[in-house]
């Protein structure tokens, strides 16, 4: 449970910095960038103190093409259009359920009765808490990408949850012990895939519109938005896909997907007081509420599990 309370502080993190990255140089961008840094970083661990590519690779690949490739970028594109709160909500408490109904299909995991009503409750406190408020208004046709965009992402997180509980499962039957940042390591490196290829589409339609494929100003931002930017997406590679994935495999080593990803789902809760800083949004009763109905949630499914 304290990796996937750690988890729950990283990916809070992650999120605040990730809409700032979002805003400025657009989903794709933020997201490539964010994927690429920290497959450096988890690189270097895996092949100076972990094992690299020991264990169950082509299972953690996997996990990375549908949670990082397909999930995150379903992720940014709706942090601009949704805001942090919105995008955190609606992803995190769709993953719970598509997550237990995939683990529960493909690995025949099932969850208690008292953990399945835990569950309900933390997801509960957070869309009482995080419901949206008016005084920020968002276009309709940026709801109906977000929204989208946001059950694209839920969807790919989850099969990337249980796939990496597949993964562990194919480990233990080998007798071997992996740590986590190795496994994270080789989840990232499948997360490599759609990023990169949206990227890449995204500076070529750019520079073609100028009339160039190749012209420079495609293919970078300029040198004072970068010195802006790149604190927020520093801090979100860190946070998010380096040292927030390696607690979430640790959490996933024990832990059933469906639990981890409600004791995640809380991370909007840690969330409140990052964006009434960075964002400007209102903190009233009802998300005081709502936090104080999460929080009992994941206590009861502490003490449960």
């Amino acid at each position: 449970m304290l990796a996937a309370l750690l988890t729950t502080l990283l990916f809070a993190t992650s999120a605040i910095c990730g809409y700032r990255t979002a805003k400025q140089v657009g989903g794709v961008e933020a997201n490539f960038w964010r994927i690429t840094l920290a497959t450096i970083f988890l690189s270097a661990w895996a092949f100076s103190r972990g094992d690299a590519f020991v264990g169950a690779p082509g299972w953690f690949l996997l996990s990375g093409f549908f949670g990082i490739g397909v999930g995150d970028s379903g992720y940014f594109q709706a942090l601009p259009r949704l805001g942090s709160r919105r995008t955190v909500l609606l992803t995190q408490c769709l993953t719970a359920p598509f997550a237990a109904i995939m683990e529960w299909l493909w690995l025949g995991t099932h969850l208690n009765v008292p953990v399945i009503l835990c569950i309900v409750v933390i997801l509960a406190g957070v869309a009482i808490a995080l419901a949206p408020d008016d005084h920020m208004k968002i276009s309709r046709r940026d709801w109906k990408i977000g929204i989208a965009a946001s059950t694209l992402g839920a969807l790919g997180a989850s099969l990337g949850l249980v796939v990496i509980r597949k993964g562990y499962a194919a480990i233990a039957a080998e007798g071997l012990s992996v740590d986590a940042g190795t496994t994270g390591y080789q989840r990232v490196l499948g997360g490599m895939l759609i990023p990169t290829i949206a990227v890449m589409a995204l500076k070529w339609r750019t520079a073609h519109s100028h009339g160039t494929i190749f012209e420079e100003r495609a293919w970078q931002v300029s040198g004072e938005k970068w010195r802006r930017l790149w604190p927020w997406l520093l801090a979100n590679a860190l946070a998010g896909q380096t040292l927030g994935v390696t607690c979430m495999q640790w959490a996933l080593k024990t832990q059933p997907a469906a639990v981890v990803q409600a004791i995640i789902a809380t991370s909007p809760i840690v969330l409140l007081p990052m964006t009434r800083i960075v964002e400007g949004e209102k903190i009233g009763l009802r998300a005081l509420a709502g936090a104080m109905v999460a929080v009992a949630g994941v206590i009861g499914l502490t003490l449960l599990r």
